[in-house]
């Protein structure tokens, strides 16, 4: 429910992607959200004012006359106690009444008219053609440089055939966004890099070693992060999640593949999420072919080496040059407190994340406990993404 109590002014203008802000209204309401859906003469011929009733479970408004206003001021009184107005689609027509304040319908009317403490949030959705021409682009600047935030578009197949930029964004995109919009831009202008899942050693081209690692917490804390503002690289093992919407993921397999990809990455970065479950030995020997079983019973004995410490290697980094930010993760299973106050300062790193693996390994829910120099401190059980977003607030707090 991370839109729980927020009011949002849902526009609608005339396109084919009206389609998917049907869903796009679905997921607010789950969300939590109060959805008032306002609709353009034009959006009413791409999908019905029933359908968004029932979808949003409020009267839709079309018209700026609408008697069932008390005082027929629809456009002042739909955004006085909102939170947010947003547009999706939002046609190129719309951008250019957007950018010269026309005021010819409810809801062109109503944006003009929105106290401008109120944001505006717009979804573009138009022909490839439409969105590169040189007006869109000028009512686009425009648009931004009068603080409307744009999100998206996108690029792909469209429904006139052609491919390219100006498809909308996907409803679960757009509901990403609009919930980032509301979180505190904490590490706004801040690049943070962040590994997640476990790593998969191979013992031949088929078969490996592994742990029960899902990846839920460092993708959580990835999308916290790119709410808060930052610019999120995610290194990610092999998991089943999607790349949360606006961070950038880079995929690998083994520890070495990702100890690569990370001290890429490191130059510039101001924060390091070490949350990936790394393993701490590969196979030396390998073998080319999968490995057959014998009749006379003989196993396999496998040689083990240590992977590249990780987490180590980027303190290193960050005691030299004064950034990144280290964070560090503990998966124990037993005796939390002692080890991972051992682990952080062997890591020399300012905080370290410390739980329970096997509490937590694939789980929607964790508890944490904090390691700093000053101690240790419990964080209460609760869902991941609620931790990811407490995480993210108090390494914030500690890099301000």
């Amino acid at each position: 429910m991370e839109l729980a109590g927020k009011r949002i002014v849902l526009g609608m203008t005339g396109g084919i992607a009206c389609y998917k802000v049907a869903e796009l209204t679905r997921g607010l309401v789950k969300a939590g959200a109060s959805v008032q859906v306002v609709m353009s003469e034009a959006a009413t011929h791409f999908i019905t004012p029933v359908t968004m009733q029932a979808l949003s479970g409020k009267p839709v408004y079309t018209d700026q006359w609408d008697g069932r206003i008390a005082n027929n001021m629809p456009h002042i009184d739909l955004t006085r106690d909102a939170d947010a107005v947003v547009i999706a689609p939002c046609s190129t027509d719309f951008m250019f009444k957007l950018a010269h304040g026309a005021c010819d319908d409810l809801l062109s009317t109503l944006c003009v008219a929105r106290p401008m403490s109120l944001p505006l949030l717009i979804a573009p959705a138009m022909n490839v053609e439409m969105w590169q021409n040189p007006a869109t682009q000028r009512n686009l600047a425009q648009i931004k440089a009068d603080g409307i935030a744009v999100l998206g578009p996108g690029a792909g197949d469209q429904a006139c055939g052609e491919t390219g930029m100006g498809r909308m964004l996907e409803p679960e995109q757009l509901l990403e966004d609009i919930i980032a919009a509301f979180a505190p831009k904490q590490l706004a202008g801040r690049r943070v890099l962040i590994t997640a899942g476990p790593t998969f050693e191979p013992i031949d081209p088929v078969r490996g070693i592994t742990n029960l690692s899902s990846g839920k917490m460092g993708y959580a804390i990835a999308r916290a992060a790119r709410a808060a503002g930052a610019e999120v690289t995610l290194v990610s093992g092999p998991t089943a999640l999607d790349a949360p919407h606006g961070v950038r993921r880079i995929a690998v397999q083994t520890a070495q593949q990702m100890h690569d990809a990370v001290m890429a990455q490191v130059p510039g970065q101001d924060v390091f999420i070490a949350v990936a479950a790394v393993a701490d030995w590969r196979v030396a020997n390998a073998s080319a072919q999968k490995l057959k079983k014998t009749g006379d019973g003989d196993v396999p004995q496998l040689q083990f080496e240590q992977n590249p410490d990780i987490l180590a290697a980027v303190a290193a980094i960050a005691t030299q040059a004064g950034r990144p930010y280290c964070v560090g993760f503990a998966a124990e299973s037993e005796n939390l407190l002692q080890y991972g106050e051992e682990k952080r300062r062997r890591k020399n790193i300012p905080l370290l994340v410390g739980n329970i693996g096997h509490q937590t390994f694939g789980r929607d829910e964790n508890e944490l406990v904090l390691f700093d120099e000053h101690g240790a401190v419990q964080v209460p059980r609760a869902g991941k993404q609620e931790l990811a977003q407490r995480l993210v607030a108090e390494i914030a707090r500690r890099i301000s």
